[in-house]
């Protein structure tokens, strides 16, 4: 039985490649020459020259991981909605600004008039007819209005102050979810080999076997667990081909592309913190969760003062000029123009209780905020901690793999070798298969977790930033957008022409 193959032949193509660590192709190079039974040392020598030279060749056009991560950096949408949500935070300023600029109205209005009267006692009735009408302009400027324009101002810049902090931290996932991704590919891709070539191992044993029986060596049971474990690996590759396919799905979401052929990737080693201590100590100041956090109990505190600024009196002036014709009444002048200037003082006495309990309502949400900010600070620390153990046990995971792989290559050679003259079964060589295709499996997920593991160690410490990766792209600044409306007073088209 073969593995029928559901993938398309460039993602394979590339796959087979990114398949990829260097190690896991050396020993499925050894693994081949192990169960070739004639020029076995001359055929590894070729087959592993074959791969590194098509290796070479594929490495030049290969994608890398700093290449994917400029692609999600720049195309994904959950990056860009949270860009946009940041320039429309950006526009609470200049709406919170406008408290201190004045408000302009124009009235006009026409009318048209009919007024009878009777005038007993002057033998007659008089007949009024006119067309009123006007137009004016009022103008409203407030003085004072217990410094609720002042913090409003404060609380909108606090508010876009969060959400940048809300979009650094949107980076930071996006671009360790294209990392995991990037690296699941990978893994997943290597995992699919080793599963393909232990079902072309198990399809040879299988056929041995059946020599064997032929001549009388081995029983019927032998060939049927030989069947077995091929039926077993058919369907363990069948399953890593449905993994692989999901791992390519998710990087397309992520980056926006199909990943045709991905260069290894490398472990994290100069941007790190030097000590659990020192990454604690980072995270604490710098992760994105908890700065924005802060902003967020800085705008609540605002809010409190913004509210109980309706408690305090309101100073404005009021300026008007309008002009009338036709002005109804008896010898009246035809048109009147008038002009005035008022200054106006509100003292709120009492209105119900609402602004007492919105204040009270607010100081609640502080402590909220407050408490808030504590609870990130503690998942923050959490999240360090879990990153920096995983990160530094990876190495001797891999090196206990290592270690795995290699006796277990020598525990298989020489079950073959025993089994040969009668010394071992075909359930112990079967067994030796299984339990050195189980050792490269790690293998390959421990390379897999020490890559991601110090991307997420970066990510823990809220510095997993492209500046600190050294991607060639050109960084989003949100401060652009902020510079261009903050201080402006009219026009319906966003900086960008829509």
């Amino acid at each position: 039985m073969t593995i029928a193959d559901p993938l398309s032949e460039d993602v394979v193509g590339g796959a087979a490649q990114i398949g990829a660590f260097w190690l896991i192709l050396a020993v499925l190079t050894r693994t081949l020459c192990a169960r070739v039974r004639f020029r076995a040392a001359r055929s590894g020598a070729l087959i592993a020259a074959s791969m590194g030279a098509s290796l070479a060749v594929a490495a030049a056009h290969a994608e890398t991981i700093s290449g994917a991560l400029v692609k999600a950096y720049l195309n994904n949408p959950d990056i860009n909605q949270q860009r946009a949500a940041v320039r429309a935070s950006d526009e609470n300023v200049p709406k919170a600004t406008s408290g201190y600029r004045p408000t302009v109205t124009a009235e006009a209005d026409a009318a048209i008039q009919q007024a009878d009267t009777s005038l007993p006692g002057l033998g007659g009735n008089s007949s009024i007819y006119s067309k009123p009408r006007g137009y004016g302009l009022t103008v409203n400027q407030t003085l004072w209005n217990g410094d609720r324009t002042f913090n409003s101002i404060r609380l909108a810049e606090s508010g876009v102050m969060a959400a940048r902090e809300v979009l650094r931290n949107t980076e930071q996932n996006v671009l360790l979810d294209s990392v995991t991704d990037y690296m699941n590919v990978l893994r997943d891709t290597a995992i699919l080999d080793l599963d393909r070539n232990n079902v072309r191992v198990l399809q040879q044993q299988l056929r041995q076997t059946k020599d064997r029986f032929a001549i009388g060596e081995v029983t019927r049971t032998d060939i049927a667990q030989a069947e077995a474990s091929l039926a077993g690996a058919q369907a363990t590759a069948l399953s890593a081909q449905s993994t692989l396919r999901t791992s390519i799905a998710n990087y397309r979401q992520m980056i926006g592309e199909e990943p045709k052929s991905l260069a290894p990737a490398q472990a994290l080693a100069s941007p790190l913190p030097r000590s659990l201590t020192q990454a604690i100590a980072i995270s604490q100041i710098e992760h994105p969760a908890i700065v924005g956090s802060l902003h967020g109990v800085d705008a609540a505190a605002l809010n409190i003062k913004v509210i109980e600024g309706a408690l305090y009196p309101a100073v404005g002036l009021t300026g008007q000029i309008a002009q009338r014709f036709d002005a109804v009444g008896f010898l009246a002048p035809n048109n009147v123009l008038t002009a005035s200037l008022a200054g106006q003082i509100s003292i709120p006495i009492y209105d119900g209780g609402v602004t007492y309990a919105s204040t009270r309502q607010a100081k609640e949400q502080l402590g909220q905020q407050e408490l808030q900010t504590d609870l990130q600070r503690d998942r923050v620390r959490a999240a360090v901690i879990s990153a920096w153990a995983v990160n530094s046990n990876s190495a001797a995971i891999i090196r206990s793999a290592r270690s795995q792989v290699a006796a277990s290559e020598v525990a298989l050679l020489s079950v073959r070798q025993e089994a040969r003259i009668g010394q071992r079964t075909t359930f112990d060589v079967l067994t030796a298969q299984q339990t050195l295709l189980n050792a490269r499996v790690q293998l390959v997920v421990a390379q897999h977790d020490q890559v991601v593991a110090t991307y997420a160690v970066l990510s823990a410490v809220g510095r997993l930033s492209p500046a600190n990766l050294g991607l060639p792209a050109i960084q989003y600044d949100p401060k652009a957008h902020f510079e261009q409306v903050k201080d402006k007073w009219f026009g319906l088209r966003t900086p960008d022409g829509r």
